[in-house]
């Protein structure tokens, strides 16, 4: 089995429900195992500004798919939580992003690894960092990126 990290994210309706319902979908998949989940994080929209805030999680998985395969099984899930992809960056009742997958490391059109731009998220290095705080990311470790965040403001939610 190898080790990914997903973010999850919402922004429209009852955000909860749908990151848990995303989390509920993957758990529910013989091919994934949800071995840890950040908290709850609420953001500012990055990108497309005329929008709610964001609700994020980071989950930690091990899995037995490809990371094609998991890019094709999370693109499923947002299918059946009625993401639309109307406005890039735009609203989405769930957003779920493969962030790191094992040794894999890819640049092509449909799949990224690791995730464009995350190092620059606060959304997405703080409840990583929050669950793994002993990972390196293209060299650099975590901690030194969660402390060299600017910009974004960020908070943990307790729901």
């Amino acid at each position: 089995m190898a080790k990914a990290y997903l973010g999850l994210g919402s922004n429209i309706g009852d955000k909860k429900y749908y990151i848990d319902s995303a989390l509920k979908f993957l758990n529910e998949n013989e091919n994934i195992n949800v071995t840890k989940v950040s908290s709850y994080y609420e953001t500012e929209p990055v990108g497309y500004k005329e929008q709610d805030c964001f609700l994020n999680v980071v989950a930690k998985i091990e899995t037995s798919f490809s990371p094609y395969d998991l890019l094709e099984y999370c693109n499923h899930i947002e299918q059946k939580l009625k993401r639309k992809r109307l406005i890039r960056w735009g609203p989405r009742t769930i957003d779920i992003d493969i962030l790191l997958y094992e040794n894999f490391t890819s640049d092509d059109e449909k799949l990224t690894i690791p995730h464009p731009r995350m190092t620059e998220r606060a959304f997405v290095m703080i409840p990583l960092y929050e669950i793994a705080q002993d990972l390196v990311i293209e060299g650099k470790s975590i901690k030194e990126i969660v402390e060299n965040l600017e910009g974004e403001e960020i908070n943990k939610i307790n729901l």
